[in-house]
Parts: C-alpha cells; sequence; structure tokens
C-alpha cells in the first residue's frame, strides 16, 4: 500500500504541503490529483491559514503525470476530465489552478524534476522559488497530449504567446536559470525552501484580507477590461476599509507591532 500522497501540516499560519510519492518521482496518478484537490478545500476551509508552501518530497517537484496508471484505465481517465459544464475546472485542472482560486499566497518550491502536470501545477502557485538543479517542461506534446491542467492561465500572464508556444510545441526541458529567463520561475535559490518560509513569513505581517484582496485584483484584472479592473479595485477597497484586520495593520505600524490579525473574513 503506497504511504500518505500528500503531506500536510499547518504551522503559524502557514501551511506546508509536500507531494509525496518520491519512488514515482512524485508523478501524478488519481488518487494525488484527489488528494491535492482534497488539501486544496481543507486550505480554504481554515480561515487561520494565511499562506501555502508547496513542494515535493526528496528533492524533486513532480514528473508529470503517471502516463501509464491513468491511460491503462477509462475509468480514471473519465474521474479526471469528467465535468458537468465544459466552462468549469475538472479534477485534473483544479490541481492547478485551485491554488490560484485560494484567498491566500501560495509559493512553489521547485527541485529537481518539474515536467508536464508538475510544471502545470507550479503555474497555480503565486511565486515559484527554484533550486539551481530544477528543470522544468511543458512536456505534454511529448505524449501527445494538449496541456490541459489549466497552467495556460498562468503561462499566459508571465511570458509571450510566441514563446509559450516554442515551449509547448518542442517540449523542451529547460534549467532554472532559462525558466527564469522565461519568467516561468520568480527567483532561484541555494536554500529554496528557507527562502520559501521567510517570504511567508514576511507576508504574513500584513493584513490576510489585504492579501486576499490583493491575490483577487491582481489575478482576476490582469487581462480584464479598464472598467472592470476600476470597480474591483473601488469595491475591495470599500470591503477593507470597513474591515477589522485594516485597523489592526494601522495599530501595527502605529502601536502595537505584534498586535495580531483577526482570521481572514469569508467574503474572499
Amino acid at each position: 500500500m503506497e504511504r500518505e500522497l500528500i503531506k500536510f501540516t499547518v504551522d503559524n499560519g502557514i501551511a506546508h504541503v509536500c507531494l509525496n510519492r518520491p519512488t514515482k518521482i512524485n508523478a501524478l496518478n488519481v488518487e494525488m490529483f484527489t488528494a491535492i484537490d482534497k488539501v486544496i478545500k481543507q486550505i480554504r476551509a481554515n480561515k487561520q491559514i494565511n499562506a501555502v508552501i508547496l513542494s515535493g518530497a526528496d528533492g524533486n517537484f513532480c514528473s508529470g503525470l503517471d502516463v501509464k496508471s491513468v491511460a491503462n484505465s477509462p475509468t480514471n481517465v473519465l474521474k479526471l476530465l469528467f465535468k458537468w459544464l465544459p466552462g468549469n475546472a475538472n479534477l485534473a485542472q483544479r490541481v492547478s489552478l485551485g491554488w490560484q482560486r485560494l484567498p491566500i499566497p501560495v509559493i512553489a518550491v521547485l527541485e529537481g524534476c518539474c515536467y508536464g502536470g508538475g510544471t502545470q501545477i507550479a503555474l497555480g502557485a503565486d511565486i515559484r522559488i527554484a533550486t539551481p538543479n530544477c528543470q522544468l517542461s511543458i512536456m505534454e506534446a511529448k505524449w501527445g497530449l494538449v496541456p490541459d491542467m489549466a497552467g495556460l492561465v498562468a503561462l499566459r500572464q508571465v511570458m509571450p504567446k510566441d514563446k509559450a508556444l516554442m515551449l509547448t510545441y518542442t517540449a523542451d526541458i529547460l534549467t532554472a536559470e532559462q525558466a527564469l529567463d522565461l519568467g516561468l520561475v520568480t527567483q532561484i535559490s541555494d536554500n529554496a525552501y528557507e527562502c520559501a518560509t521567510l517570504l511567508a513569513r514576511k507576508i504574513m505581517l500584513t493584513s490576510p484580507d489585504a492579501n486576499a484582496a490583493i491575490k483577487r485584483s491582481i489575478n482576476q484584472s490582469w487581462t480584464a477590461s479598464v472598467r472592470s479592473l476600476l470597480a474591483r479595485e473601488s469595491l475591495s477597497q470599500i470591503r477593507l476599509l470597513l474591515d477589522k484586520n485594516r485597523v489592526i495593520a494601522a495599530i501595527r505600524q502605529t502601536k502595537n507591532p505584534d498586535k495580531a490579525y483577526r482570521a481572514r473574513q469569508s467574503w474572499w
């Protein structure tokens, strides 16, 4: 019997999520897709969690889809791809898009292999910190497939269309430096997990409601019309002006830097 596929702990408001199938280089079978989806839902429901660090076990992030385990079972394919409406997210898409839809910052730590579905999951994070030995690839074309895990939602925001097409057509494997130049990763660090932890703690010094509003505003407004952007900014600001955590933020700046924030509001 396979050990726990996702390690999930919470420490001082930071959720630590680790893909944990090291004997398969953390390759994605249906059970792992389901486990990731479940963890995302648990994090969303916990208003005390204000940041997420997403990583992979034993020096690799994720080698992508376990093609053999999925393709050999029509039932597994149906579990991954079924959706009630074409515009909804299916299970395969939720493990990437779900991180973007969380109202809290998500930081991915990328080590070793980050191929195919692994890259799609990483693109769901807000920030990607890679080790120098990390290799990334949009690899689906190698298997005669199209990238279908919603990574394109973020990919179209971090690089020009021609470069995205080139990487997807060729399924080339990129070094961490090449990925940094293309915008696939945010930064490179020899101590990526420590760097991610320090960043998460720094982010948590600001209001969880402000962070939720910032993430929602930027994600939804990045490619939206100016009118939609202006409307979203105004609505978010009105909510924050009435928010108790906004008052606490002011107190932290002027009187008591250690005053604790309240749990994140449910409207985010």
